[in-house]
């Protein structure tokens, strides 16, 4: 999905030869993580607000410039690549620059993040079910088979976790309940980390423990 019209440009790059004291007083203005730097109309990367206050006030900025952050994305990068540069570099502002290297302006993190909650994956009705299974034991074509099964829709489906040899992957579903599907994921050796809708399975199995524990107690 284009992202063009969501570039903000009232927000200019300070110069390499601004004071430490001119990006201090931006900050205080802002609620940014980052402002962009730039040289002769060259964008050079961006200064964080932790590192800012760091340095002394009445010291250039080009005194700082090890302390820079290389990152930007292209006015034609994919909203998901956008997404993971955001969280990569751990900002709430992305500069973007055309295929010649011009700043053109910027994206602000709550716009995107907005744009991803407009997408199927959350904006159409469904259940949300985070799965896990070995790492060289999972497939999304088997994932897919036993969504479509038990004649569900995948709205979208993403790795969310690797660790320790085992992956999670989330995956909202459309059309269906989550009951029936939790148990065909079992029977496959998936085990299920979180299902957003009831889980009778576990349920039931509570009830039959608080019913043996009754029974012991007599």
């Amino acid at each position: 999905m284009p992202l063009k019209e969501y570039i903000i440009n009232d927000i200019k790059p300070l110069n390499i030869n601004d004071k430490v004291g001119d990006l201090k007083m931006m900050f205080n203005e802002l609620t940014y993580s980052h402002i962009p730097i730039e040289n002769n109309n060259v964008y050079l990367g961006c200064i964080s607000e932790t590192d800012v206050h760091c340095f002394d006030a009445n010291k250039a900025i080009l005194d700082c410039r090890h302390a820079l952050e290389d990152f930007f994305v292209r006015s034609n990068t994919k909203w998901l690549e956008v997404i993971e540069t955001f969280a990569q570099h751990a900002c709430n502002i992305m500069p973007v620059l055309d295929e010649e290297n011009n700043y053109l302006g910027y994206y602000e993190l709550n716009d995107i993040i907005g744009v991803f909650n407009e997408t199927p994956f959350f904006s159409e009705p469904g259940g949300t079910l985070i799965i896990e299974k070995g790492i060289k034991d999972y497939s999304f074509s088997e994932i897919s088979q036993i969504v479509e099964s038990n004649d569900g829709k995948i709205l979208g489906a993403f790795i969310s976790k690797i660790e320790n040899d085992l992956v999670q992957v989330t995956i909202r579903i459309g059309n269906i309940g989550l009951n029936n599907l939790i148990q065909t994921f079992r029977r496959y050796s998936y085990n299920i980390v979180s299902g957003h809708e009831e889980d009778t399975y576990i349920e039931n199995l509570k009830e039959r423990s608080q019913y043996l524990n009754k029974y012991l107690n007599i």
